[in-house]
């Protein structure tokens, strides 16, 4: 009577298997999602929205109510790719730019963050597969807060960064050869795509998002100089 559900359990291992052995059946960006997990809301792949258009072709604008990075494509659309947002302690919001951009950037916790986690190394060297700012950063203003990929795939969707605004590495690459230094970039917990201004481009069933991450913010913090966060 007990071996029913072991079959059930080794037919539903050999599936994942089946997956991971043959990535030629899916995109990466879908295996992603099937290994990871995430909806069309907060984890979901890249998407071609519609959105307002009084926000000009270039311009980045960064969701956090959305748990979205909206690039500006033309007039009335934008590119959306799913992120990961900061923990309750380091949100803010402002408008900056994109003051320069690093191919493998290196990364170097904080003295905060390693009082935090004292097993984090003091450096980390760019390229090496558990660097937590993947394989670009695009560095936003005189500050240190970036936008990067990372070696937590699992992260995106969820609000766990210290102000820095986490991608897939493979969105943030599509970033990277999209956005030139200097673009306008504009950071905010206002959310689109449950207004008219942005049309997620999934069909909306009306089941809500999950909020396990999501609290509303009690107030703004201004961009500001930090140190190496992440």
């Amino acid at each position: 009577m007990t071996m029913r559900p072991l079959r059930g359990l080794a037919f539903a291992a050999a599936s994942v298997l089946s997956v991971v052995a043959a990535p030629q059946t899916a995109s990466a960006q879908g295996l992603v999602e099937f290994l990871w997990g995430g909806g069309a809301d907060w984890g979901g792949g890249r998407q071609t929205v519609s959105f307002n258009s009084q926000y000009k072709p270039g311009q980045v604008i960064v969701s956090f109510g959305d748990r979205r990075l909206y690039l500006i494509t033309q007039p009335g659309t934008a590119l959306s790719y799913p992120i990961a947002v900061p923990r309750d302690q380091s949100r803010w919001q402002g408008t900056t730019f994109v003051s320069q951009k690093r191919v493998n950037p290196s990364w170097t916790p904080t003295p905060e963050m390693r009082r935090e986690n004292p097993r984090l190394p003091s450096w980390v060297p760019g390229g090496h597969p558990m660097n937590p700012l993947g394989n670009r950063a695009l560095y936003l203003g005189s500050s240190m807060y970036r936008i990067h990929g990372t070696d937590a795939p699992w992260t995106i969707g969820q609000a766990v960064s210290k102000g820095c605004v986490r991608m897939y590495n493979e969105d943030v690459l599509e970033i990277y050869n999209r956005v030139p230094v200097g673009a306008r970039v504009t950071v905010t917990w206002q959310k689109f795509s449950g207004s008219a201004s942005a049309s997620s481009g999934y069909s909306n069933d009306g089941v809500q998002p999950k909020r396990k991450y999501y609290r509303p913010v009690s107030a703004n913090k201004p961009l500001q100089k930090a140190a190496e966060v992440q």
